[in-house]
């Protein structure tokens, strides 16, 4: 079956979904918070050290050793944690030609494209100053030797690989929410921002909600993406390959759900840098604006834009009552990620560190495809946004899933 066929399929199943209704079935002991003691579990220090342990294979360009390196690199984390891994395998071989990404939305079982944002995309209106940048295409133009050298090697057309892995839900494992970010990169960099960020916060989640004194009622699949940076070829495998297994037991009478049926869609991409506007001289601030935040986006130009929207500010109330350092803000213009191949098919959002479609397009973010993307780049203020990002959508998806510590 068919991407189209999908979300013809799934529309009737998705829209029966209530998002608040979901986290009222949540079992909480009287006297206790689970959501709480889980989010408790993140770490500023682990989730640094796990973005710095993805800068080891530089940008992580698909293509390239580095990024196959990468791949298995992050299954073995994942499996440490005692989260059952699987992988995604496709082909893919453009040329890479510039294509807008919003064709991935469209036709998600067959895309190419360059991944660049385009500014005001979804209806955005761009504001201020805007100084858009370039994505660096030159390997001289990292200053750093060691990372020059790491950055080495082209990326050719071929087979692709990408590692996922699953917490299986205690008492409906034929439901199942999808967290996700892209773990390639580009800009001869680390590409820490751009997704090392969201890569390490979705390693993190699987960390907690893998330790054996947590249980949830719902599974959760912790996805990370492959040629995102190219036009989501990586997410659009995996709903080509995994959406028409949706729900069906294997084998039937097991309980055993290889695929269970996606009720929402939850992407992570570039959480680090929220420093406002470039100033008239083109120049940045070098600290966290005080009014950073963590931006929750939805998509209002699509088949389950009531859905998202409900899902995106039940995210903010989660941020609302468990993060701790910065809030959260929704918006509706979601674009140029991954949860784009989902997003007529289920409820998705993202979270980011800014409006992608307008301020990131706008270059509000010097480091954006660029060779200074390096966690060298930022500073805890930064990294602690990341870290605020992580503890909305733990506390979220503990809520939606049913989470609770075993007795």
């Amino acid at each position: 079956m068919g991407a189209h066929g999908f979300a013809i399929g799934l529309c009737g199943l998705a829209l029966a979904i209530a998002v608040p209704a979901l986290a009222q079935q949540s079992r909480v002991v009287p006297g206790e918070d689970p959501v709480r003691g889980l989010v408790g579990r993140l770490d500023l220090e682990r989730y640094k050290a796990t973005i710095r342990g993805l800068g080891q294979f530089g940008d992580r360009q698909q293509g390239t050793e580095r990024n196959r390196a990468a791949v298995d690199w992050i299954e073995a984390q994942l499996r440490s944690y005692g989260c059952a891994t699987e992988r995604i395998r496709y082909v893919y071989d453009s040329p890479g030609l510039p294509r807008d990404q919003e064709v991935a939305a469209r036709t998600p079982a067959r895309v190419i494209g360059s991944g660049e944002v385009v500014a005001g995309l979804g209806g955005a209106r761009i504001r201020g100053i805007t100084l858009p940048v370039a994505p660096n295409n030159n390997p001289a133009a990292q200053t750093d030797p060691r990372l020059r050298s790491l950055n080495e090697g082209p990326s050719t057309p071929g087979p692709r690989e990408e590692v996922y892995c699953t917490k299986v839900g205690s008492t409906r494992p034929n439901e199942m929410y999808i967290v996700g970010a892209h773990m390639d990169g580009r800009g001869f960099g680390e590409a820490a921002d751009d997704d090392g960020s969201g890569t390490a916060l979705v390693m993190e989640l699987a960390r907690v909600f893998s330790s054996g004194d947590v249980a949830t009622e719902r599974s959760i699949r912790f996805a990370l993406w492959n040629n995102e940076e190219t036009g989501f070829q990586g997410a659009a495998a995996y709903v080509a390959q995994r959406g028409p297994l949706q729900g069906k037991e294997d084998p039937p009478g097991s309980g055993r759900y290889p695929e269970p049926r996606w009720l929402a869609m939850i992407q992570h991409d570039m959480l680090l840098w929220d420093h406002g506007m470039p100033r008239p001289d083109g120049t940045i601030a070098a600290e966290q604006r005080p009014e950073a935040d963590v931006n929750i986006e939805f998509q209002s130009a699509t088949k389950f834009a009531d859905q998202a929207m409900g899902l995106a500010f039940f995210f903010r109330d989660a941020n609302d009552r468990y993060a701790t350092d910065y809030p959260a803000a929704v918006g509706n213009h979601m674009t140029n990620t991954d949860s784009s191949v989902f997003m007529n098919l289920i409820p998705a959002i993202s979270l980011r560190e800014k409006e992608r479609g307008m301020q990131i397009g706008a270059g509000w973010n010097p480091h954006y495809h660029q060779a200074s993307d390096r966690y060298a780049s930022y500073s805890d203020k930064d990294f602690r946004l990341g870290l605020n990002a992580a503890q909305t959508t733990l506390a979220a998806i503990a809520q939606l899933t049913g989470a609770t510590f075993r007795k």
